[in-house]
């Protein structure tokens, strides 16, 4: 009994590590908060990583199954918080960039990119670009 709570232990602490471990990652380097709107029109707020390419800023769903990339599907006007200044967006889902976005996201975040991506599978993410809507 006693070896088998002990390996219960070990799993429990390699568990936890893991967590903690991508918890960091996650939040290494330039963090935004999103906006994103749902059905009922309440705001949802999203911790992402963003990075500028081609004059936009591009952020990346790990799938179409993302909660908060089904809400800015429905409603594609986001409002995104970058350092102390927010602005409004129109976020335009671009497949097509996947290998660019992919590659300037792990130039940027390096270490965290690669950890979390053993977690979350880049071969079906979604690049977005943030466009300034026109009024």
């Amino acid at each position: 009994m006693s070896l088998v709570l002990r390996l219960f232990g070990l799993l429990l602490v390699i568990v936890f590590a893991w967590w903690a471990v991508q918890m960091v990652a996650a939040e290494s380097g330039e963090v935004v908060i999103v906006t994103t709107t749902d059905a009922e029109g309440r705001p949802h707020e999203t911790r992402l990583w963003i990075v500028d390419h081609a004059g936009f800023g591009w952020l990346r769903a790990g799938s179409d199954i993302a909660g908060w990339y089904q809400r800015l599907s429905a409603v594609p006007e986001v409002e995104v918080e970058r350092g102390e200044q927010a602005a409004t967006y129109l976020a335009q889902p671009q497949p097509w960039q996947r290998e660019t976005i992919n590659r300037l996201m792990v130039e940027k975040y390096g270490w965290a990119e690669w950890y979390i991506g053993l977690v979350f599978n880049r071969d079906r993410s979604i690049p977005i670009r943030l466009e300034i809507p026109e009024d």
